[in-house]
């Protein structure tokens, strides 16, 4: 694996001690931070360059647009149970991913929900951030990491179950898709 990531402890009290420079199997280098409340303004732009149906795979809903409420909900977490982690160009200035994680109150199941930007995909960006996710939640003592897809979403899916998650229909929604992986030594 090649990469410049350091994992630091997930008990730290402030957000930037998660950051790490990436590098994807292509050769892309990109810097991940955790989101602060200073970020709303960059992910409304985010997601304008955000297909309709990406964004539909991300909210599973369909939006207009992502308004103030979704984008506080990403920027005002709690960085305990909650944490939003936002990849940037190597030189800072262009947003072109987003990994939610959201964890549940005994912090032994997390969901994870990505984005990326459409003119930045298919560069190995969700695999690593989606690595970089895992890590962390590995790193809290989560146990199980899982994540809601829209059926339609198969190259999500596809993704997922080459790092290792499984996937299953998802109880009463037969659009859905359930996938998971189990962290550490559980």
């Amino acid at each position: 694996m090649t990469s410049t990531e350091t994992l630091p402890n997930p008990d730290a009290s402030h957000a930037t001690d998660f950051s790490a420079d990436l590098v994807t199997r292509t050769g892309f280098r990109f810097h991940v931070r955790p989101a602060t409340q200073d970020d709303e303004e960059a992910l409304a732009d985010f997601f304008t360059h955000v297909t309709p149906q990406d964004i539909r795979f991300r909210f599973l809903t369909p939006l207009p647009k992502v308004g103030h409420a979704f984008l506080e909900r990403m920027t005002k977490v709690d960085h305990d149970r909650t944490e939003d982690f936002l990849a940037f160009t190597e030189d800072g200035k262009t947003l072109i991913a987003t990994a939610m994680l959201a964890a549940d109150e005994a912090k032994e199941r997390a969901e994870v929900a990505i984005s990326i930007r459409t003119d930045y995909k298919r560069r190995g960006i969700g695999w690593r951030l989606l690595e970089h996710v895992s890590r962390y939640a590995e790193a809290k003592g989560i146990k199980v990491l899982e994540s809601i897809e829209c059926r339609e979403n198969r190259e999500a899916i596809q993704l997922e179950r080459e790092m290792g998650f499984t996937a299953t229909s998802y109880p009463g929604d037969p659009t859905l898709v359930l996938v998971q992986k189990r962290l550490g030594s559980v």
